[in-house]
């Protein structure tokens, strides 16, 4: 986990390595609790028979908002900000959701700090990277640019 206590401390991380969280399951418990949260019972989300026989991937797949929702936990993983003041989600630019998350599957996110943008004295705008990563798979789940507003 990478401590980030300052605003120097974040410009320093900027263009580092990816930081790569612990994969979390995503089960069909999961994926049932998000349906129903969102009244979104789709059925190649919420059954199990008729996705393993009608559906491309032969099984249930998770939401995408579902993988997206879990970047928080994952970026929680990755960083603390013990000498953060503020922090905003300012939203997404480049939100693609790239391959599927079957039922069971366990994904992580991995964060690069691609560009801070100046706001005011002690605040900036983070421009991260995010990749959320299926295990086993070739290719992500998710990509975006993640924009965060903090303030030191």
């Amino acid at each position: 986990m990478h401590s980030i206590a300052s605003l120097d401390d974040l410009r320093a991380l900027c263009a580092a390595p990816a930081a790569v969280s612990e994969y979390f399951p995503i089960g069909q418990d999961a994926i049932d609790t998000f349906a129903e949260l969102t009244h979104d019972r789709q059925w190649i989300y919420v059954d199990p028979e008729r996705a393993a026989a009608d559906s491309p991937y032969g099984c249930t797949v998770a939401h995408a908002f579902l993988i997206l929702s879990m970047v928080s936990a994952a970026f929680g993983q990755c960083f603390a900000f013990p000498g953060r003041k503020l922090a905003l989600n300012y939203g997404f630019d480049r939100l693609r959701f790239t391959g599927p998350v079957p039922a069971g599957a366990r994904v992580r996110g991995a964060f690069t700090l691609q560009q801070l943008d100046d706001v005011r004295p002690g605040e900036v705008r983070c421009h991260w990277k995010v990749e959320m990563q299926v295990e086993g798979s070739e290719r992500p789940a998710m990509v975006a640019t993640w924009l965060v507003l903090m303030r030191f």
